[in-house]
């Protein structure tokens, strides 16, 4: 049984989901990972993101969700896919059709026959569009600003608000034109507006949906 929970950049999907898998009892399924960890395999083979070999190691890849853990070939990669160099190239990796062909083939293979609440920008429309619940998660682009720039606060970095949001409203522009795995709403999508809720509130609010959704 398949929970998708999409969104823009900001709105918390990643965090929000991995809570209700684990309130729910479904394991989480985060695809944003997968193409981090195939950016940082072509980097750290030194490849050029673009040509026609990033396609092979993303069909090749082995990677594993491990409670909180992200394992490439055994490796735990939780980190090192998150590093600066790899957030600034991996939409190199994730506009690739053939790597997005192959990842949504493996998000699939990675979800049959189990229960997982799956995050992204294309899983209630492109990777499972027969999920049992499908969820919107949005903000106002001020109220995500406005997260973002609290999280570079407590990382050491200030940062401001009407840069942070002008960047953050490109990247949406961005996002919904892509050709491939454009972020859309699925038609069949419950919209959910963090605006103004706590994050335990949120979950609490999804727990609900899904369960009223699946009958559990």
């Amino acid at each position: 049984m398949i929970v998708t929970i999409d969104g823009p950049a900001g709105a918390g999907k990643s965090s929000v989901s991995r809570k209700l898998a684990e309130r729910i009892g479904f394991q989480f399924l985060d695809t944003g990972a997968m193409y981090r960890a195939v950016t940082y395999l072509a980097l750290q083979r030194n490849l050029d993101l673009r040509c026609g070999d990033v396609v092979g190691l993303a069909q090749g890849m082995e990677i594993v969700f491990q409670d909180a853990e992200v394992r490439l070939g055994g490796e735990d990669v939780s980190e090192a896919i998150r590093t600066a160099d790899v957030t600034r190239r991996v939409s190199e990796i994730a506009d690739n059709p053939n790597v997005r062909e192959k990842m949504v083939a493996l998000q699939r293979k990675i979800a049959e026959g189990g229960d997982y609440v799956s995050e992204g920008r294309d899983q209630g429309t492109v990777a499972f569009p027969e999920a049992v619940c499908k969820i919107f998660l949005t903000a106002s682009p001020e109220e995500r600003a406005r997260r973002r720039c609290l999280q570079l606060s407590e990382i050491g970095v200030q940062a401001d608000l009407k840069e942070v949001l002008a960047a953050q409203n490109d990247r949406d522009h961005r996002d919904a034109t892509r050709l491939v795995g454009p972020l859309v709403k699925a038609s069949d999508a419950i919209e959910v507006v963090t605006d103004g809720r706590s994050f335990n509130e949120v979950v609490d609010h999804l727990v609900t949906l899904v369960s009223q959704k699946v009958g559990r």
